[in-house]
């Protein structure tokens, strides 16, 4: 986890007896930064405009440098010499690609034509937002569940190579071939160049992960394993939920005159949203359990199937279809819904250890055992 020391966390004790002092309310901050967030937005005049100016190539600076923050601490943390564990199990791997590159975008797209038949620009936009899965944030939800942090660089890489490969051709297959084929009308074309989405993706997993493996190199050369791990990693853990509070806190900060002066589309919007995050995550769990992944790996799993990358969706929607259009309101809506929800299916992921067998659930250490966390 991201704080101190929490008192015993025996079998029968409570999630929250388990966590820090800082991770139990996580909760409560994460909400207050949304709500400060959308405060700042509403209330101050020409926030957003200032803060979307400070980007480059699309990309907005401030929520860049929050990502960088937060995922910086966690990927120092990844045992990089440990990664072909990874890498060798077949099960987590194809079944990580089919769930994010099949499964994922197939149920977003039924979800928003069963659920917005009538509302054509909301429902491209979350076409789009199932399209751009998780390579950024999802680092913090699984390290928070005690997932694997070897297996969520390895699957967040994956993600990221098939992301720059598939997205534009997801878009075409998703948006323009597949609705006319269907007879649902005429599709949409989505215009997003293959250099954009892997400036993405460079600037928000490259940086941070090549900044955690020197980190971890270098660390482990000078302090030594033991001490890198016991007292290096503890300073640094807390600004992982800095930088995802200032994150939340730009984000919404962004957009939060849009969210708050259209809130019966918003709740339109947040319905197939709040399904597909339950459906992706929940199924995913459940197979992960019954193809006998330990809960370590189970939780990774289901965390990156269910994450999204709502920076790219946002940036896509803006460019293809502009700031104001529908398009753009459902990618700004996604991370709304999924900050909120993940965070509550971290508790959920961490209540449920103890379905696993005793082995499975020792691979995976205690929060309170882990020093680092």
């Amino acid at each position: 986890m991201t704080g101190g020391s929490a008192a015993g966390s025996g079998e029968g004790s409570s999630v929250s007896k388990q966590l820090s002092t800082l991770d139990r309310y996580l909760a409560v901050w994460i909400l207050a930064a949304m709500a400060v967030g959308l405060g700042l937005g509403r209330m101050i005049p020409g926030l957003n405009d200032v803060l979307s100016k400070v980007e480059i190539g699309g990309v907005s600076l401030p929520i860049a440098l929050g990502l960088l923050i937060m995922m910086y601490p966690v990927l120092a943390k990844v045992r990089y010499n440990k990664l072909d564990t990874v890498t060798g199990d077949r099960k987590l791997m194809a079944s990580s690609l089919a769930i994010n590159w099949i499964i994922g975008p197939a149920v977003m797209f039924a979800l928003a034509w069963i659920l917005l038949p009538d509302l054509p620009e909301y429902r491209t936009g979350l076409i789009i937002v199932g399209l751009a899965r998780c390579i950024a944030m999802v680092i913090i939800w699984n390290d928070l569940a005690c997932g694997d942090r070897e297996a969520a660089a390895v699957l967040v890489a994956l993600n990221s190579v098939f992301q720059v490969i598939a997205f534009g051709v997801l878009g075409w297959f998703y948006l323009d071939l597949l609705p006319g084929w269907l007879g649902l009308g005429e599709g949409q074309h989505l215009d997003i160049s293959m250099w954009k989405i892997a400036l993405n993706v460079v600037i928000f997993l490259g940086i941070p992960l090549v900044a955690g493996y020197l980190t971890r190199r270098l660390g482990e050369k000078k302090l030594g394993t033991k001490r890198y791990e016991n007292h290096f990693l503890p300073k640094i853990g807390p600004f992982a939920l800095y930088g995802l509070l200032f994150t939340i806190v730009i984000l919404f900060a962004l957009q939060g005159k849009t969210i708050t002066s259209q809130p019966l589309d918003v709740v339109r919007i947040a319905l197939p949203l709040l399904v597909y995050f339950a459906v992706m995550w929940f199924g995913t769990f459940a197979l992960g359990k019954a193809i006998g992944l330990a809960y370590d790996r189970t939780a990774t799993l289901a965390f990156t199937a269910a994450g999204n990358n709502f920076e790219l969706a946002i940036a896509v929607a803006i460019a293809t279809f502009g700031v104001t259009s529908g398009q753009a309101l459902s990618g700004v809506v996604g991370p709304l819904i999924e900050v909120p929800v993940l965070i509550a299916l971290v508790y959920v992921s961490l209540a449920w250890r103890r379905k696993f067998s005793p082995q499975a659930v020792a691979t995976t250490a205690s929060p309170t055992s882990r020093g680092e966390r």
